[in-house]
């Protein structure tokens, strides 16, 4: 299991870097700020150029590293007990509120305490302040500011592993694995038994499907803390990725045998159920999730997952019924965010299933519902933009070039001007769709090579537009990569995997 694991569309964007907060260490030069206690959890901290956590309180310090030390390891429920214990005991811990957003279980958790750190940055050591507007950059959507301010971390704490850490996460989110590779070893460098490094590296390594040297940092993982669930798990995902089921089956079980409520590990058995063609067995996987849930963040985690399979088994109604689920939980305490997802979501199932008009409508509600939200402008305007993308697919669907090509080139002109290279790729995408469907083909190729090739729909397009062009040996290439892409339950994945498989 990595950081970013979380069935909400909505939060792509806040948690695609990874758990960026997990800090806090100390610097000799931020001694000067009052309150101010070093980490003791890193040697000689004062001395060798670490983050500082800035607290009033040493109870409350405490209880911020235990909630780390929880977090960092994955035990993700665990670790909130610490950290709001830490903001009972001091409410201006600004970090503290960063690290409970990244472990909230709902979306609108996450903003607010979000919100709290933003408003105490100024009152904090500068690495927390860099920090704290990294993740806000991350949420609004602001990859420039984001890279920027990780840049300006890092070259502030150039010898501190979680900065390294942090800024590795944000060229995973953006696919740039050499350089996230590049500094999580540093970070292994720096810290050799800082655990999270050799787990997310062992992710990097195996999107670079490089799994020799990706199951020999799992290995490290698990050598650093053999008696936590995660490493198991992590091993587990490699061994799914790879197709090898029963060995990710039996991983997934190590993890569960230490931890019966390590959740994702269900999540993992039933995905790996689900590409053996044991639906019923994966449904019951997912459904222990529920029995187990602490929180509305886990039971939306069990029901997302079963939205999946019954896309992937072609029940569109069931689908729909699952969304209204995840639904019912947010309006119960005003999610917001979390709304605004739900209704993404029930659009995407509804486009899949052909049903054009009610797709639009359900995209234009989540829009609403973000626009009449207290959410940031910047979300706002994210969430404006977005829905150009999502109105030139529903147009696609109805074969209605005209607008397809009108709204496609107010999403570029957006994704252009923010700079942001994932929505770059997505007006690439677009492109792309359009190109096949004017049976453009090479054009068609060209746009869908400069997409985000993780997402399988993409690998499945381009095996389509290599169809069209009459190239049969690379249609069936690219159409076995989306076959066999083999990841956690994800609704892209669901949608075309039996007709990549069928086209392979």
């Amino acid at each position: 299991m990595k950081f970013d694991k979380h069935p909400l569309p909505f939060l792509a964007l806040v948690l695609f870097i990874g758990a960026i907060a997990f800090t806090g260490c100390s610097n000799l030069a931020d001694h000067k700020v009052a309150g101010a206690a070093a980490d003791s959890g890193s040697t000689e901290a004062t001395a060798t150029g670490k983050i500082l956590n800035t607290t009033a309180s040493e109870e409350a310090r405490k209880e911020f590293l235990q909630g780390r030390d929880l977090a960092e390891r994955l035990l993700i429920q665990d670790s909130i007990q610490h950290f709001d214990k830490a903001l009972t005991l001091d409410p201006n811990f600004a970090l503290a509120h960063l690290n409970r957003a990244n472990v909230s279980p709902t979306a609108k958790e996450f903003f607010d305490h979000l919100k709290h750190a933003v408003s105490l940055a100024d009152k904090a050591s500068e690495g927390e302040r860099l920090l704290i507007l990294g993740t806000e950059a991350g949420a609004n959507g602001n990859a420039t500011k984001q890279k920027e301010t990780l840049e300006k971390l890092v070259a502030a704490y150039p010898n501190d592993e979680r900065a390294r850490f942090t800024l590795g996460g944000y060229y995973f989110g953006q696919q740039d694995f050499d350089s996230a590779i590049l500094h999580y070893k540093k970070a292994t460098e720096l810290a050799p038994n800082y655990s999270p490094a050799y787990n997310i590296l062992g992710y990097a390594l195996r999107q670079k499907q490089n799994y020799a040297e990706a199951e020999q940092s799992f290995k490290k993982y698990i050598e650093l803390i053999p008696n936590d669930p995660n490493p198991y798990d992590s091993l587990a995902e490699l061994f799914l990725k790879m197709g090898k089921y029963d060995d990710a089956i039996t991983q997934y079980q190590k993890a569960l045998a230490i931890d019966p409520n390590f959740i994702n590990s269900h999540l993992g058995i039933g995905a790996a159920l689900m590409y053996q063609g044991k639906a019923d067995a994966a449904a019951a996987e997912f459904n222990k999730i529920t029995t187990k849930a602490r929180s509305d963040g886990e039971r939306r985690q069990a029901l997302f997952a079963l939205t999946v399979l019954a896309v992937d088994s072609g029940k569109m109604d069931q689908a729909l019924a699952e969304v209204d689920k995840q639904y019912a939980l947010g309006e119960k305490t005003s999610d917001v965010p979390s709304l605004a997802g739900d209704w993404q979501l029930r659009a995407n199932v509804l486009l899949e299933a052909g049903k054009y008009d009610e797709a639009k409508q359900a995209f234009e509600r989540g829009v609403k519902t973000s626009l009449d939200s207290s959410l940031s402008q910047e979300i706002k305007d994210n969430a404006k933009l977005f829905l150009h993308y999502n109105l030139t697919r529903v147009a696609l669907g109805k074969k209605d070039l005209a607008t397809a090509k009108t709204e496609s080139q107010e999403f570029r002109k957006g994704a252009e001007a923010s700079k942001n290279p994932a929505q770059v790729k997505q007006a690439h995408e677009l492109a792309g769709l359009i190109a096949t469907e004017e049976k453009n083909y090479d054009q068609a190729i060209a746009e869908l090579q400069q997409t985000n090739l993780q997402n399988p729909q993409n690998l499945y397009r381009l095996s389509q537009a290599y169809q069209g062009k009459g190239d049969a040996a690379k249609a069936k290439e690219f159409s076995a990569k989306a076959a066999g892409f083999n990841s956690l339950p994800q609704l892209n994945y669901a949608i075309i995997r039996h007709k990549a498989a069928k086209q392979a």
